[in-house]
Formats: structure tokens, C-alpha cells, sequence
């Protein structure tokens, strides 16, 4: 991960620790990115639905680079996207830096925090 990259990631999991009580890891922040996307609030969530809503943070991440776009929400209120182009083919580091800069694009898009306050 690059400094910059990191920096801004330090920053984000640090509010996100003050905010919710524990530091979270990559996992924790897709949960959270995927309740909120949801917008079902705090409930309690079955294994699946956590499977759920982490895909469907990757997908709500991945549309901000173009790579997919909502197509709408089933009767119960779930998003379901459509793949607009294949993702590139990048290794599990790669990923998980792929992952952290759309989610600290994503925090800072619903204004919940910038990655420059601490600077």
C-alpha cells in the first residue's frame, strides 16, 4: 500500500474506531459500506445477509470506477447491480488497496469524513 493510500486509510478506520467502538478491518468496513447502501439501519443480519451486504459493497465500490451500475431494488429493498465491464485481473494485495481507495472515496462522497482533517 502506499503512503498516501495508507495515510488516508489510518484516517478513516481511526473515525470509524471512535465512532462504532473497534478498529475495523477491511471486512468490517464493507459490512458497514453494505448496511449503509442498504439502508435497512442496525438489525441483526443473518450469514448470508453479511455476505450480502459485503457484496454488495464491492459492487456499490466498484461503481464508482465504472465497473458497475445499480440497476434497482427488489421488493424487499435490496440493491442488484449489472456488471458494466470485466474487472481487471490484480493479485489479493492489489485487491484489498483497490478495495481501501474506493471505500475512503466512498466515506468522503457521503461526507462522512476527509482524509485530510488530520493533516
Amino acid at each position: 500500500m502506499n503512503t498516501a493510500l495508507e495515510a488516508s486509510w489510518n484516517t478513516l478506520t481511526e473515525q470509524l474506531e471512535k465512532d462504532f467502538g473497534k478498529a475495523p478491518d477491511l471486512q468490517s468496513v464493507l459490512f458497514l459500506i453494505g448496511v449503509n447502501v442498504l439502508g435497512q439501519g442496525h438489525r441483526k443480519y443473518s450469514k448470508e445477509e453479511k455476505q450480502d451486504l459485503m457484496h454488495i459493497a464491492i459492487c456499490e465500490l466498484m461503481s464508482l470506477a465504472g465497473y458497475y451500475e445499480l440497476a434497482g431494488r427488489d421488493a424487499d429493498g435490496w440493491p442488484h447491480y449489472n456488471l458494466l465491464k470485466t474487472l481487471p485481473a490484480i493479485n489479493l494485495l492489489e485487491q484489498e488497496d483497490l478495495l481501501k481507495a474506493y471505500s475512503i472515496q466512498y466515506f468522503e462522497e457521503i461526507a462522512y469524513f476527509s482524509p485530510n482533517e488530520n493533516a
